[in-house]
């Protein structure tokens, strides 16, 4: 994406949420969230990263205050290609998403450590292999 046409703003919106970070218009001439920027929402979840026309689109990093944290590509304001999930309590699936679904190779890690490695379809993942440590 070039960089031509950004501006850089900070903006709170009327619910409390939010931006700083880069804006362009959109064909409509709307002012819309475009390259880079900062989101927090005023629940506490907080976006660092790509945007494209008003949406999280690149790569980027999103907080809960739960402490779950996801790293990596989105598309459409959806966990979408690589990345890490974080959960609360410390395991980790690091792999492929699909709409913000687990789906292809990946691994989780458990919160004692132990990684389980295949494929993974949403909920489900029949078959995967634990790694043993020797």
């Amino acid at each position: 994406m070039s960089d031509e046409g950004l501006v850089k703003v900070s903006y709170v919106f009327p619910n409390g949420d939010k931006y700083e970070g880069e804006c362009s218009r959109s064909e409509c001439g709307a002012i819309v969230r475009s390259g880079n920027g900062k989101h927090t929402s005023a629940s506490g979840v907080t976006y660092i990263g790509e945007w494209h026309e008003d949406k999280m689109h690149g790569r980027g990093t999103l907080q809960h205050p739960s402490g779950a944290v996801y790293e990596g590509e989105f598309k459409g304001n959806m966990y979408h290609g690589t990345g890490t999930y974080t959960f609360p309590d410390k395991s980790v699936y690091k792999g492929h998403f699909q709409e913000n679904r687990l789906e292809g190779d990946g691994a989780f890690i458990n919160a004692q450590g132990l990684v389980w490695t295949g494929e993974f379809h949403g909920k489900a993942a029949l078959g995967l292999k634990l790694q043993h440590s020797i």
